[in-house]
């Protein structure tokens, strides 16, 4: 019985070696496109007020390439259609990545509802975004829970006070490339706690959690980009999406070639909390 046991299993490898046929998967790679990452969050009540963001220009790439296609040589402002303030950037090392000349965000704060342009000039188009600055609350507390999903994460509660004048959406930057969006549908003007669970966090790790203030349609792209991304974090939040997923900039030069990415200019709050595998309770 041994023996013909094995020849049933040689022969079966056999039918399936000689059936075996290379098959091409053909992949869909569509019109390139400009990717602009532009989104700004500012930090104006902290300890050390600053400004973080950049314009990151790049172009689509297929299914099977990893390393994006910086852009080079474009012209990008912002401007402030307030006070007439514009702010021109300048690309760092030729890595598609453009960063202000004079970006002073923190002492010339934008406020509530200010109207803030983008333009971008590249490869002899123009594209153009226009965004509302918008508040947001600071965290109240952040601390460390014992609670537990399948028995090897570390739990964080945070706690927030919700503005009740006003509807708001908010994005959580939790750190390590994760994201999370709420709104304040069921919690307007009153305090607000969730937890967040890591997976396989180092011990003594710290996490620099942030709320940033941001608008319905901001929120929207925001929610279907993470439901893309899978929370796998590895690179930007704005990484060309696996789906065409279309921002809130235009192409005034040819609308039909729209650009992916999205512009955005935020007020943002942030704490930090350095994280043990074990709690004591």
């Amino acid at each position: 019985m041994k023996a013909k046991y094995n020849l049933f299993v040689f022969l079966l490898m056999a039918g399936f070696i000689s059936c075996e046929e290379v098959v091409d998967i053909e992949t869909q790679t569509g019109p390139e496109r400009l990717v602009i990452d532009a989104s700004f969050s500012l930090y104006v009540n902290a300890d050390e007020p600053r400004a973080e963001g950049a314009v990151i220009l790049s172009k689509t790439r297929n299914f099977f390439e990893k390393d994006p296609f910086p852009v080079n040589g474009a012209e990008v402002q912002i401007t402030n259609t307030r006070n007439g303030d514009v702010i021109r950037f300048t690309e760092f090392n030729d890595s598609g990545v453009y960063l202000p000349i004079d970006f002073d965000l923190v002492t010339e704060q934008p406020l509530p509802n200010d109207v803030l342009e983008l333009t971008v000039i590249a490869e002899g188009e123009t594209y153009w975004a226009s965004t509302t600055f918008v508040p947001s609350v600071p965290i109240d507390t952040i601390e460390q829970g014992d609670g537990e999903l399948f028995g090897d994460e570390t739990e964080i509660i945070i706690s927030f006070t919700d503005d009740g004048s006003r509807e708001d959406y908010y994005l959580f930057d939790l750190d390590f490339n994760l994201f999370l969006t709420s709104e304040d549908t069921y919690y307007q003007g009153q305090q607000f706690t969730f937890s967040y669970f890591y997976e396989n966090i180092e011990e003594g790790r710290t996490a620099n959690v942030s709320i940033i203030g941001i608008d319905k349609q901001f929120y929207d792209y925001m929610r279907q980009l993470i439901e893309q991304s899978g929370q796998e974090g590895g690179g930007p939040p704005f990484d060309a999406p696996p789906a065409t997923l279309r921002g809130n900039i235009i192409n005034t030069t040819n609308p039909t070639h729209y650009p992916l990415g999205y512009f955005a200019v935020s007020e943002a709050y942030s704490k930090s909390i350095t994280l043990s595998q074990e709690v004591v309770n």
